[in-house]
């Protein structure tokens, strides 16, 4: 969920973009397995990015935090969802004390109600929404901060935090159960819900559950509100707003553990033609020329999810396009233009690599952290 649906929008059709149809598409082969532009992509990972590559890209990201512990996107702002995105890549490669200040700035700018800003820029507000999925997420960054270091102290001390992010965004579930998206700044919930935000928030319940466990307080209702969610992700689309230009709608429900088994892999086989661009990647938008590595990675984990590691390979190796000899990655890429786009280097494309990598390369014991999200709660 690295740009979030009305960002992504707005940056496929910005300039030089150009519309109409692209050339040939992908396609299935046998068993559903996705084939992405013919066997000269399908390398293991360890052949496509070294560990050592993996920690790079870990250490750039580092230095793109800030001293507040804040890890922004290019132009300076920075939101909860795509902030805990980048500790949990920070943990992965081993970073714990930039990991650690990521996640003490998040205790520390967590407002009283339970939720942060939808984007803020140093210690000043720029947008005082707040979305339900941005909340609910910290649940994700704490238990992988756990499952990778095995710190009970730690994930203890973000017990708090995430209650009172969870409980925020649950605030906003209907009485049919879906969480409406976002807060406005006068304190006015949505008028809908995003299938994409709820299937993320999915997985953060569950996260969540597993840490209330950990913390000897149980929360059965959040049980029941997970269970409810991945039902109507699954069962009852017309629950939610039509973003279906969106890959993230595609896919993440997927990810976020809602759909798993046949169903996953048939939602991925219908989708493929639509948004995968053989030997590119994944188009943000199904109508624009422009693939970006986060929603490129993000199918990685999806494709893994439902052990299909070949194609989750294959996929990830066409993000390394968009690497850089520092570590970094372009955030997309414009393949009408051949040009990079928007011209920005982004943490969270980078952090999604490195959760990509984690996942298929077994770097860390976060490593299964989205192939669980659709496992029976414990």
């Amino acid at each position: 969920m690295a740009t979030g649906e009305a960002n992504a929008e707005d940056a496929a059709e910005g300039p030089g973009q150009a519309e109409g149809p692209v050339g040939a598409r992908g396609g299935w082969t046998g068993g559903f397995r996705p084939r992405i532009g013919g066997t000269s992509t399908e390398r293991p990972p360890e052949e496509t990015l070294s560990a050592a590559d993996v920690r790079a890209t870990g250490e750039w990201i580092a230095r793109v935090q800030e001293r507040s512990g804040a890890i922004p996107w290019p132009d300076g702002h920075v939101d909860a969802w795509d902030h805990v995105e980048c500790a949990m890549a920070l943990t992965v490669c081993g970073l714990r004390g930039p990991a650690r200040r990521a996640f003490a700035w998040l205790r520390d700018t967590q407002r009283g109600d339970g939720s942060w800003p939808r984007s803020s820029a140093g210690t000043a507000v720029v947008d005082p929404a707040a979305e339900s999925h941005h909340a609910a997420y910290v649940a994700v960054g704490a238990w992988h901060e756990y499952l990778v270091t095995g710190d009970e102290g730690y994930a203890l001390t973000m017990w708090p935090t995430v209650r009172r992010a969870v409980e925020w965004a649950l605030e906003l579930r209907t009485p049919r159960g879906e969480v409406l998206w976002e807060r406005d700044a006068a304190g006015a919930p949505g008028t809908y819900a995003l299938l994409s935000g709820c299937s993320s928030i999915h997985q953060s319940l569950r996260c969540a559950i597993a840490l209330a466990k950990l913390a000897d307080d149980p929360q059965p209702d959040w049980e029941l509100a997970a269970d409810r969610i991945a039902h109507l992700v699954a069962a009852h689309p017309e629950t939610f707003a039509d973003k279906s230009r969106f890959a993230m709608d595609w896919y993440y429900p997927v990810l976020g553990g809602a759909v798993r088994g046949p169903d996953a892999v048939r939602r991925l086989a219908e989708g493929w033609d639509t948004f995968v661009v053989p030997d590119r990647g994944v188009r943000c938008v199904a109508d624009q020329p422009w693939v970006t590595g986060a929603e490129t990675c993000e199918l990685v984990l999806a494709l893994d999810a439902c052990e299909m590691r070949s194609g989750a390979r294959a996929m990830f190796a066409t993000a390394q396009r968009l690497r850089q000899a520092d570590g970094s990655y372009w955030t997309g890429w414009q393949y009408v233009n051949q040009a990079p786009f928007p011209r920005e280097r982004s943490s969270w494309t980078a952090a999604a690599v490195v959760l990509a990598a984690d996942a298929l390369m077994g770097l860390s014991g976060g490593a299964g952290v989205f192939r669980d999200a659709g496992q029976p709660i414990p």
